[in-house]
């Protein structure tokens, strides 16, 4: 498993430690990533996502998991974020059309 937010593609960056006497060695730095349940409105299901803190702040300032994944580019969500962003989106537009229709 990658250590790789499902939600913002924030990933593992490379640096350096560098010493008092300016010596410089390889480090990595990590994302903070959290196992977290987060709950999709439209499609009522609850959803297991590793995601980084960030995230997690982002999704809730838009409004949930819905808002957020609508808003989001897919070039940088993972596999399952893109098919439950697919899904959210076809779910909405058919309730739109039912809406529409009504």
């Amino acid at each position: 498993m990658s250590r790789m937010c499902e939600l913002t593609g924030k990933a593992v960056l490379v640096g350096n430690n560098v010493s008092h006497a300016n010596n410089k060695t390889k480090r990595r730095f990590l994302p903070n990533l959290c196992q977290v349940t987060l709950i999709s409105d439209v499609l009522g299901q609850r959803y297991r996502l590793r995601v980084s803190a960030a995230a997690l702040r982002s999704v809730e300032h838009r409004g949930g998991l819905d808002a957020f994944l609508i808003k989001a580019s897919e070039n940088e969500l993972s596999m399952r974020a893109r098919l439950l962003r697919r899904q959210i989106v076809k779910k909405t537009a058919e309730a739109a059309e039912a809406a529409v229709a009504a």
